[in-house]
């Protein structure tokens, strides 16, 4: 996870007021609006400041109903695009503008500020600036309803940030102001029409018991879900954003959805049906989760771990009957600090490949690649340099794969089989269209691979295009 940056002051800004009522016209546009009220992205609650919860900006709100499967993009985390030395900030946006992959951000950490310091008080400012960000890219905007205001927290005080308790979940008192907060957010970028309900049910584990209180967080699910319809109906709405953790097999909380990368946590599949029986209604269902096993085991190895993907989309999709998005998914073993850049990039883009082939041979809807961009001039699994670099701003090997992936097999691609030598079928994991071909070399070492009818040579862990 990223960490977050520091605070802003709320500014203030004066409602916009109609001065006079000048000409037929307009007479008859102030009755209109009396009438029928504005639209959705008009400015009447407070203009494009952050300390009032109105309309940011000149938002363009997409027409018709939004769709489920957005495909394959990235999570802002706490250092972006939006920040550091212009002319790398410039080299990035060209490099969004380019992809228009779909981007998520969070509405409090990774990059955002609390944006309700107090009731009623508001701080939108840095949530203001990512969602500019990706509007000027193009790409499709997602919105992570999460973290929630200190003040709505057990203990927690109003106009004081305390972000170690981040991760906490708002009280059930406040469950409802929270609901409404995420309806301001929703009002707020008409533009945006997904959003995801909190982050892997942080705050709902019930340490007593050792399970999820999925409980609890369908009764917030549940509220959030009103807010949002009421303040567009064309909103989609997706929880709960639950970790698939897998285990051992012999673990006494193994479930029978098993393969050799081991078996899923039986807790974690308790929480998603029970948020399923008695969700209010979703568009998506939201998970999360590693290839790796909870004690860190990749099993058999780093590449075929990764089949753990495609087998929990096909459980959450049969149990759920949704689309199944992936809000966040991890190939590598994280070291004691929670980093991951024990991989040369080769290796690393390589799994990655696999894991991408097993959630789109699966049918996921979406995936969003946890960007863990930061500010050095070395960043493990990054999209692109740092911003904050001089010569920041330029594209990285996870950009070009997954920029690739997203065009070349968005959701929905009819996938084809390819023939591949026997002595080459151990070796390599092959994914196919009509159009194009991703070839990947699990071994560390070169080789001579014979697929779809062509020879050539790999480079160890080198992930390969064809074209058909």
């Amino acid at each position: 996870m990223g960490q977050h940056s520091g605070g802003r002051a709320a500014m203030n800004v004066g409602r916009w007021r109609l001065a006079s009522l000048l000409g037929v016209g307009i007479i008859a546009l102030g009755l209109l609006l009396a009438m029928f009220g504005a639209p959705p992205w008009s400015d009447e609650n407070g203009g494009g400041g952050s300390g009032a919860p109105g309309v940011y900006g000149d938002p363009s709100p997409p027409p018709g109903h939004p769709d489920a499967q957005v495909g394959w993009g990235f999570t802002h985390t706490r250092s972006s695009a939006d920040e550091g030395e212009d002319a790398a900030r410039d080299r990035a946006a060209k490099l969004l503008s380019a992809t228009r992959l779909p981007q998520n951000q969070h509405i409090m950490g990774w990059g955002a500020d609390n944006p309700e310091p107090s009731p009623g008080k508001y701080d939108f400012d840095a949530l203001d600036k990512r969602v500019e960000t990706v509007r000027k890219s193009g790409g499709t905007p997602v919105i992570t309803l999460c973290c929630a205001p200190d003040w709505m927290k057990d203990g927690g005080r109003a106009g004081s940030t305390d972000w170690s308790a981040l991760e906490e979940a708002p009280s059930p008192r406040h469950f409802q102001d929270f609901a409404e907060l995420a309806g301001k957010v929703a009002r707020r970028y008409p533009e945006v029409r997904h959003f995801l309900v909190w982050n892997e049910m942080k705050g709902f584990y019930d340490d007593a018991s050792q399970r999820w209180d999925a409980s609890s967080y369908t009764r917030l699910y549940n509220l959030v879900h009103a807010e949002l319809k009421k303040a567009d109906k064309d909103n989609l709405v997706g929880g709960p954003y639950a970790v698939m953790d897998s285990v051992a097999k012999s673990s006494h909380n193994a479930s029978k959805v098993r393969g050799p990368w081991g078996a899923l946590d039986q807790r974690s599949l308790d929480a998603v049906s029970y948020w399923n029986k008695h969700k209010k209604g979703a568009d998506f269902a939201v998970v999360d989760g590693s290839s790796y096993t909870s004690d860190d085991r990749q099993l058999p190895d780093e590449f075929a771990a990764t089949d753990k993907l495609a087998a929990v989309t096909r459980w959450v999709r049969g149990e759920t009957r949704l689309p199944v998005w992936w809000a966040e998914w991890y190939v590598e073993v994280p070291d004691a600090k929670d980093e991951r850049d024990g991989w040369s990039e080769r290796h690393r883009a390589a799994v990655q490949a696999s894991a991408l082939m097993a959630l789109a041979r699966s049918g996921a809807a979406a995936g969003f690649y946890w960007n863990p961009q930061n500010d050095g001039a070395s960043c493990a699994g990054c999209l692109w340099r740092s911003t904050r670099l001089r010569d920041g701003g330029t594209p990285l090997p996870m950009l070009r794969l997954l920029s690739r992936f997203s065009r070349e097999f968005p959701p929905g691609t009819h996938f084809t089989r390819v023939p591949v030598a026997k002595n080459d079928a151990p070796n390599v994991r092959v994914l196919a269209d009509k159009d194009a071909v991703l070839v990947v070399n699990t071994l560390p070492r070169a080789i001579e691979a014979r697929v779809d009818g062509r020879t050539f040579a790999m480079k160890g862990h080198e992930v390969k295009w064809l074209n058909r």
